[in-house]
């Protein structure tokens, strides 16, 4: 008798530890064919995800995954429809390329009609954007004049004084190459480039934020990364400014797309797509204050002077070509 209620406690324990497990990730899923979400998405979009879902009829129907941009780029080019995830969030130039790839996305039913032409398999998401940024301490410290362009940051008296990421480690780099090639081309964008990455010394950082974090603490004075960020440590009283450089300010689109499975495709995954626009954006553009779709409204919303995109498609092939700027 005793180790009958010995063998059922056991069990019992068993079966609350795989649930506690199962519940895990960042989405639980109660339903025998969960919606597998893969997103390379920052905190705050994956929260505005999980909160539209769960409000609007979808709670504990999809298990979420995050991972970064380059390891999920590399599932999507690897993997194509095989993955396992039926919904991703993802930048769209990785997308585009693993679509010529692949062909691994299914043609979208209508979600809003975007500002700029987008693939009829993405719907853009977010908006990532490029500025200089810099410590109001730290300047006011070293007596510096304040640059206006990136071309500036080439100056010798910026010497140790700015922080970049590397464009092998990080694609946020790249909207200061897209900035610099498509104003002075590329001859001229490599010479600038020299002298940036000649200033930054040391302080070329792996990840997007990581100039961010310098700047932050006064390591140094000026740096280049995402918008959004900074703009957000000013809001929140850091001793943080943004400058909109000459050349304009570049972005990024991150885009959500379903995976094509053939008969195998998960029903509700273009479903929760359209919730997670229609929902979520509005939320998000409070965040990245850049319209995408044609009835988004940016009054009152700190958008960049002057909003740029890259003339040419962007594809991760684009991006290896840029790379080569700095070999």
């Amino acid at each position: 008798m005793k180790n009958r209620v010995f063998k059922k406690r056991m069990m019992g324990a068993l079966l609350g530890l795989a649930m506690f497990l199962g519940a895990c990730s960042q989405g639980s899923a109660s339903t025998k064919n969960p919606v597998v979400i893969y997103t390379n998405a920052d905190d705050e979009p994956i929260q505005e995800i999980q909160k539209a879902l769960d409000e609007n009829g979808f709670k504990d129907q999809y298990l979420l995954q995050t991972f970064s941009t380059s390891e999920l780029g590399g599932k999507l080019l690897a993997e194509g429809s095989n993955i396992e995830a039926d919904l991703v969030t993802m930048s769209t130039f990785y997308a585009t390329s693993a679509q010529e790839k692949n062909q691994l996305f299914q043609k979208l039913d209508h979600f809003g009609k975007t500002l700029q032409s987008t693939p009829e398999y993405a719907a853009p998401f977010t908006s990532q954007e490029g500025v200089i940024f810099y410590n109001t301490k730290a300047l006011a410290e070293a007596n510096l004049a304040k640059p206006t362009s990136l071309k500036d940051l080439t100056k010798p008296e910026y010497k140790g004084a700015i922080s970049i990421s590397d464009i092998k480690q990080s694609s946020t780099a790249w909207l200061l190459f897209q900035a610099l090639v498509d104003t002075y081309g590329e001859k001229e964008a490599k010479e600038i480039l020299q002298g940036i990455y000649a200033n930054a010394g040391d302080h070329i950082e792996q990840s997007g934020s990581g100039p961010l974090k310098k700047v932050r603490v006064g390591e140094v004075v000026f740096g280049f990364g995402l918008r959004h960020q900074a703009v957000k440590d000013k809001k929140e009283g850091q001793p943080i400014d943004v400058i909109e450089p000459t050349e304009g300010t570049y972005s990024l689109t991150e885009s959500l797309m379903v995976i094509d499975k053939g008969e195998k495709t998960n029903s509700k995954a273009q479903e929760m797509l359209a919730v997670i626009i229609e929902k979520a954006r509005p939320e998000i553009l409070k965040i990245y204050p850049n319209a995408l779709y044609e009835e988004e409204d940016v009054s009152g919303l700190e958008v960049a002077n002057e909003p740029k995109v890259f003339p040419e498609p962007l594809t991760a092939e684009l991006l290896e070509q840029h790379k080569k700027l700095v070999e």
